[in-house]
C-alpha cells in the first residue's frame, strides 16, 4: 500500500468547547445544570453565548436582550454579562489538559484547539478522541466536541457533525467512518469551514450544494474564480493537507456591509433602525470567523 493506509499518515483533531461561555458560567455555579443560560455582548445588549436549553427555547444568537422580555421572563432564563477575565481562565485549564495528552497542539481561539493526531494508530483515534473528551470534562468541568479529520477541514467538519448529530456523543473521526460519504452528503456547503456568504453563493449557483459533492469539483475552475483559498477547501475536503498547524486561511482584516436604501431614508429614526441592522449583521460575521474588531466604522453618504 501507499502512504494512505500508513497507520501513522497525518491526521487532525479539532477538539471545541461547546457553549463556551454558558459552559463557563456553569461551572462556577452547577446549580444551572440544565437551565437556561445566556451571555451577553460587553454592553449587555446582544445574545452573544447560549446554553442548550437556551437554543432549545428558540432564543437567537445576536438577538438584541431587550426584545426577548418574555422568553426570559416565562423560561427563568439566566442571563449574564461576559466575564472575559474567568473565560480566559478556564480557557488556559482546557488547553492545558489537552497539551498533556498530545505532543503538539493549536490554540485556534479561546475555545478551539486543533491537535495533531499521527501519533495514533487510525483505529484507536476515535477511543482517544473520547478519552480527551472525558479528561476535559473531569478536569475543567467544560465539554467538548472533538471532530477528526486527514486535514483541517475535515476534522472541522467533523466536530460540525459531531456536535450536531447527538448519535455520536460528540466524537466523530471521519477517517475510519465506512459512511465518510454519506456524512459528507448532510453537510451544507455554507458550513465548511473558509466558506463565507460570497463562497457559498458562486457554490450553490454551481450546483455544489454539500461538501461531497464539492469535494468533487473542479478545483482549477474554482481555483480561477475563487482564488487559491477556494481552491484550497476543495483540496483539504479530498484529503490533501493546505494547513498544517499553525497555518490557517488567511483571516479577513476587515468586514463590511453596506447596502443602497429601496426607498428614501427621510428620518432620523429610520436610518438609526437600518444602520443598526447593519452593525448586528457585521457583528454576526464577525462572530462566525471569532474575531475580534478594534474599530467599527460608520458611514452615510447622500
Amino acid at each position: 500500500g501507499g502512504a494512505d493506509d500508513d497507520a501513522l499518515s497525518s491526521v487532525y483533531a479539532l477538539v471545541d468547547c461547546n457553549n463556551f461561555y454558558a459552559s463557563c458560567e456553569r461551572v462556577f455555579n452547577p446549580k444551572l445544570e440544565n437551565q437556561p443560560i445566556v451571555v451577553l455582548s460587553n454592553n449587555d445588549g446582544c445574545v452573544i453565548a447560549r446554553s442548550e436549553e437556551a437554543k432549545t427555547i428558540g432564543i437567537k444568537m445576536g438577538v438584541p436582550v431587550f426584545e426577548i422580555p418574555e422568553i426570559i421572563e416565562q423560561n427563568n432564563v439566566h442571563v449574564f454579562s461576559t466575564n472575559y477575565a474567568l473565560y480566559g481562565d478556564i480557557s488556559q485549564r482546557v488547553m492545558n489538559t489537552i497539551s498533556q495528552m498530545v505532543p503538539e497542539m493549536e490554540i485556534y481561539s479561546i475555545d478551539e484547539a486543533f491537535v495533531d493526531l499521527s501519533f495514533i494508530p487510525e483505529k484507536e483515534q476515535e477511543t482517544f478522541g473520547k478519552k480527551i473528551k472525558e479528561t476535559v470534562k473531569k478536569w475543567t468541568g467544560i465539554s467538548v466536541s472533538v471532530g477528526i479529520g486527514t486535514t483541517k477541514t475535515l476534522a472541522k467538519l467533523a466536530n460540525h457533525l459531531a456536535k450536531s448529530d447527538k448519535k455520536f456523543n460528540g466524537v466523530l473521526s471521519l477517517g475510519n467512518s465506512k459512511f465518510k460519504e454519506e456524512l459528507l452528503k448532510t453537510v451544507k456547503v455554507e458550513n465548511i469551514w473558509g466558506v463565507g456568504e460570497k463562497y457559498a453563493q458562486y457554490f450553490q449557483k454551481r450546483n455544489l450544494i454539500n461538501a461531497f459533492e464539492l469535494l468533487q469539483a473542479d478545483e482549477n475552475r474554482i481555483r480561477e474564480k475563487l482564488g487559491v483559498v477556494g481552491q484550497r477547501i476543495v483540496l483539504e475536503l479530498r484529503g490533501t493537507i493546505c494547513y498544517p498547524l499553525n497555518e490557517n486561511p488567511e483571516m479577513k482584516k476587515e468586514i463590511c456591509t453596506s447596502r443602497s436604501f429601496g426607498n428614501p431614508i427621510e428620518t432620523y429614526d429610520e436610518l438609526e433602525q437600518a444602520t443598526t441592522t447593519y452593525v448586528a449583521k457585521v457583528g454576526k460575521k464577525l462572530r462566525l470567523e471569532k474575531s475580534l474588531a478594534q474599530s467599527l466604522l460608520v458611514f452615510v453618504m447622500t
